[in-house]
């Protein structure tokens, strides 16, 4: 019999990480998993096949992992865009509101050439802060979103909205209620 598991059922949820309430959605069981795995590259890709992309931007961190496997993929390349201090070369920045506090996105200031298709990944969807700040790093320097794909959202979040009212088209593989 064919196995039937579907992406959701490789992520595995840890109640009260990082602090009472939240529900983690902890996608390194769906990574450590061969199948798990290539089903999630293979559907997050499927939607650009075709597409023209030149360039898939993952996002620290886990989007890293994956952003590059769909890269490879799509035989494109491939950009991270890291938390302030983590990139060598000359950066330009974008600030973000956490729940308590300010972030800061980075990406070197050539990554990305005017004009060039962008496809962002990242593995989950919450709030969008994250998300939005590195869209805007990707606009500054020129680059078109073609669209942002993740392996989760969780719309109670805001973040898909968030990213919609912005005009960016988004896909994603599952999603979950609550935080």
């Amino acid at each position: 019999m064919a196995n039937s598991k579907t992406v959701k059922d490789y992520i595995r949820t840890i109640p009260d990480f990082p602090h009472d309430g939240i529900m983690f959605r902890d996608v390194t069981t769906l990574f450590s998993d061969p199948r798990g795995f290539r089903i999630a590259i293979d559907q997050l890709l499927h939607p650009y096949v075709g597409v023209q992309i030149d360039k898939v931007v993952g996002l620290e961190a886990r989007g890293f992992i994956l952003g590059g496997a769909v890269a490879h993929q799509l035989s494109v390349g491939f950009v991270p865009i890291r938390k302030k201090g983590k990139l060598p070369g000359k950066t330009i920045e974008q600030k973000y509101q956490l729940e308590y506090g300010e972030a800061i996105m980075e990406v070197h200031d050539d990554a990305i050439l005017p004009g060039e298709k962008i496809l962002v990944v990242d593995d989950l969807l919450a709030t969008g802060g994250t998300a939005e700040a590195s869209i805007k790093l990707i606009e500054r320097l020129g680059g078109e979103i073609i669209s942002a794909a993740f392996i989760i959202d969780l719309p109670e979040l805001g973040g898909r909205a968030r990213l919609k009212k912005m005009g960016i088209d988004l896909h994603w593989l599952c999603e979950f209620d609550g935080a």
